[in-house]
Order: C-alpha cells, then structure tokens, then sequence
C-alpha cells in the first residue's frame, strides 16, 4: 500500500491512517489478581494503516471494505467507539465511519484497536470545543489495553496494563519489512498465547521503565533493541509455528540486523541497514510466498 498522509479534513468528512503498531521490544513482568498482565514495551507505528473515515452528520454506523474487511469477526472496537463517544458527551457530532481494512486481522499489529483509536481522534477533531474537555486517553482505555497507546500513534515506552505512556522524541527511522504468513490464526489467539506463558503473580505495580538513550544513528539504535526481546514469542511460537519459520526466512536477506516478533504475533519484523535492502527483501519475499502480506516500511 502507498504511504498515504497522516490525516486529511475535506468538507464533513475526517479522515485519519490507522498505523500497524510494532512492538519493537515486550517484556511481561507478570499477572496482578485482576488476571491481567503487567507490560513494558517500547512501541512504535508504521507507514502502513488501515483507513479511517468519518462521515460527520450521518447515522453513526461502522462499515468495512478492503483486502481484509471479511476476516473481521466479533465486536468491533471502532463501533464501541462510537458508543461510548454517544454516552461521554451527548453533544458530541458524531457519524458513520468507513474502514479500509488493509492490515491483517488479529496479526499482533493492533489494527482493531489502532481502528478504534483512529475513530476518536477523527471524532475530536470533529468537535474542536471538546478537545481539551474530554478525557480521550480515558475512553480508549475503556475500550481496550492497545488503544491508548494506538491514539498517541508516536514512539513511546509503554507500561502497566498498556494505560501508562511516555512520548519518545528523537528515535531514528527504521527501514523494516513486515510479514504476516497465510497460516489460519487460532480463535481467541492473544489470550491462548498468555495463558501459556509462564507468567509469576505480581501484586503491586512496577515502577516506571527507564526510557532508552539518545541514538546518533538506527544502526545505534537496533544494536540497543538486540539487548530486549519479545517474551511472548515461545508461547506464540508453540501455538502458531509458522512464526519461527517466518523469522529463520527473513532473518537470512543481507542487510537484515534484527528479527522479531510483534505483540502475540503472528507478524514479524526484521529491521534493515538500509531501505535497499528492505525493499529487497520485501520483493523477494513477496514473490515467493504468494499468500503472504509482505510489506517494505519505515518504523517511527
């Protein structure tokens, strides 16, 4: 998909990029007695999205078109947006919003959630005297622990449940190749996954992650990544293998200096020296598996 502006306003429509989120690193530090799990992650947005369009004034309703519209199922985050938008403020403009579903669905690169987030940030900006008087953060985090983290779309370290976030400012670019595989996701995947991991109770909240350090070069920076690691990637592996067959692939094009899995996968990133050597890559692999969603991008 072409890289296409962050946002656009043309007449009564709003139209926002829902970026795939990458989990450039994801530590579980355990599971509190609520059951849910304490995170830290440093995360990062790709030139690539779903489309988001609100049409101001219409019925609200959600609908969805695209390569990947008739692989959602279940509730949509994008349409629980719209109601608990309606229940926060009863004079907010609301509308319908049209999806162009061009990530994989429940791939680890939360594009339901970066939907849902793209929902409120086209609702805000349709409603300027409200922007600084809702709590926007607050009704994302109602809606799911990626979507505050989805409305910021800018590089952050992100911490407890997914609630807590601190902007980075300064991270290099990175030239990357996403790969999603054609394998079928198994129903309910994020929660299979963390119920294999070994994660030990924990009964207070961990402090804030200390943020990374200034980088002069990516190259600075992905020798920093190499020292983190995904801890979800053995449980993501056991249940869905062709993720470590993905990344021994990947891992093998020159110029590729880092491979890894994002969020509860499946999708793998491998971060490159070079955007020559990411888009070679992407073509390659593209041309040989044929099923696969390949994409050359720039993270940060």
């Amino acid at each position: 998909m072409a890289d296409r502006p962050r946002s656009k306003r043309a007449g009564t429509s709003v139209v926002e990029l829902a970026r795939a989120k990458i989990n450039l690193t994801l530590r579980v530090l355990g599971r509190r007695p609520d059951g849910y799990h304490e995170l830290e992650s440093l995360v990062v947005f790709a030139d690539v999205g779903d489309l988001v369009t609100l049409e101001v004034g219409s019925e609200p309703a959600v609908t969805m078109t695209g390569p990947f519209a008739s692989k959602v199922a279940g509730e949509n985050l994008a349409a629980k947006a719209l109601d608990v938008l309606a229940a926060a403020e009863p004079d907010l403009r609301l509308g319908a919003v049209r999806i162009e579903k061009n990530l994989p669905v429940a791939s680890g690169l939360g594009g339901g959630s970066a939907d849902a987030a793209a929902t409120l940030r086209a609702v805000r900006r349709a409603n300027p005297a409200f922007a600084q008087t809702i709590d926007w953060l607050g009704l994302a985090a109602r809606l799911g622990a990626d979507v505050p983290v989805c409305v910021a779309q800018a590089p952050v370290l992100m911490w407890g449940v997914g609630e807590k976030l601190r902007l980075l400012h300064d991270l290099p670019q990175l030239p990357s190749v996403l790969v999603t595989a054609d394998d079928p996701v198994p129903a309910d995947k994020t929660r299979e996954v963390f119920r294999r991991l070994d994660a030990p109770a924990l009964e207070t909240t961990g402090r804030a992650p200390e943020p990374p350090p200034a980088f002069g070069t990516p190259a600075e920076f992905i020798t920093y990544l190499q020292a983190f690691s995904n801890d979800l990637t053995e449980p993501a592996q056991d249940l869905m293998p062709v993720c470590k067959a993905v990344e021994k692939e990947l891992a093998a094009y020159p110029g590729c200096r880092l491979v890894r899995m994002s969020g509860a996968g499946p999708t793998v990133f491998g971060l490159f020296e070079s955007v020559e050597a990411a888009r070679s890559a992407a073509d390659a692999l593209a041309e040989g598996h044929r099923g696969w969603w390949v994409r050359s991008v720039m993270l940060g």
